[in-house]
């Protein structure tokens, strides 16, 4: 049993590109040292905010090196390996073991929509093949399968799985999540995706949060981790106040994809913060027009985002 016990704050980070397609390195390199000089506690590269549906191999292999160069062992680096068949997953651990990642995350196969049974099976088989430490990602939106917690439970009592990525948006789920993780000896790590309702995932006592909005502002994610830690609870809802109304640059666009709206909104504030080149999406996804940006770029200014200090 891998006995490694992740937490804290956690971004899954955005995927720069470059005019051709390739990884902005700069871009990514400017992104990573922004995101450690806040303290964070870790980093997911190749997640939903990373775009993986639409990456190449040869593209999440650049993902996962760099990160891995970059971050030089300051924090652990944690990986997506999602696809459509176990098969392929396991493709993709090969690559993510070579590139020297610490954990790799998975959901179940997408595209197929596994029973209960197939979806267990297909976490024993990633950890048998593995010793990097697996967790799952619970992310039905994207896969069609929402994943029980009490197979998620059983999973980790066997030492199958080290810990949970949930970004169900299910509040009641996690919540018994939490609670049945609690009364099998907490064997998971238990984060959550919900940029806006951190504070009660972790008074409830999720381990930590893996926030796409906390490329734009992982300070305020680091304060509200260590608020939350010390119990000052009044802080954490203050500060969640704050990141909820930072959250209203995903709503900003309008006749887009979600894919457009959300990441986009993350690319848009990046770039017009100056730490990436520019907003840029996976192809066949467009950047948001100019008015888009302007009205994202006005809700980042109002934040005073960069201007928070770090405590605790």
């Amino acid at each position: 049993m891998n006995t490694h016990r992740f937490g804290g704050v956690v971004p899954p980070l955005v995927t720069p590109f470059a005019p051709d397609g390739s990884l902005d390195v700069a871009s990514f390199e400017r992104l990573i040292e922004s995101q450690l000089s806040a303290g964070v506690d870790g980093l997911f590269v190749l997640g939903s905010s990373g775009e993986v549906g639409f990456l190449s191999d040869a593209v999440r292999n650049a993902v996962m090196q760099e990160a891995v160069r970059i971050t030089a062992g300051r924090v652990p680096v944690l990986a997506g390996v999602n696809d459509m068949s176990t098969a392929r997953v396991l493709d993709q651990v090969r690559i993510a073991e070579l590139a020297g990642v610490d954990a790799v995350v998975a959901t179940v196969p997408f595209y197929v929509r596994p029973s209960a049974i197939e979806a267990e099976e297909h976490f024993r088989t990633i950890a048998a093949a593995t010793e990097l430490p697996v967790f799952a990602y619970d992310v039905p939106v994207r896969v069609g399968v929402k994943l029980g917690a009490e197979m998620l439970v059983r999973l980790g009592v066997d030492g199958v799985l080290v810990g949970v990525k949930d970004s169900s948006g299910d509040d009641v789920g996690f919540r018994r999540l939490v609670a049945a993780n609690r009364a099998a000896g907490s064997p998971l790590a238990l984060f959550t995706g919900h940029e806006i309702v951190v504070d009660g995932a972790l008074l409830a006592g999720a381990d930590g949060v893996v926030p796409g909005l906390g490329n734009v502002d992982p300070v305020a994610y680091v304060n509200l981790f260590a608020a939350a830690k010390a119990g000052d609870w009044d802080e954490v809802r203050r500060l969640q106040d704050d990141v909820a109304a930072l959250f209203e640059i995903v709503f900003q666009a309008e006749g887009v994809s979600g894919e457009a709206a959300g990441i986009g909104a993350f690319k848009a504030a990046l770039a017009g913060l100056g730490v990436i080149a520019d907003a840029r999406m996976a192809h066949p996804v467009p950047p948001l027009d100019a008015a888009t940006t302007e009205r994202i770029n006005r809700v980042v200014e109002a934040s005073g985002r960069g201007t928070t200090v770090v405590v605790g």
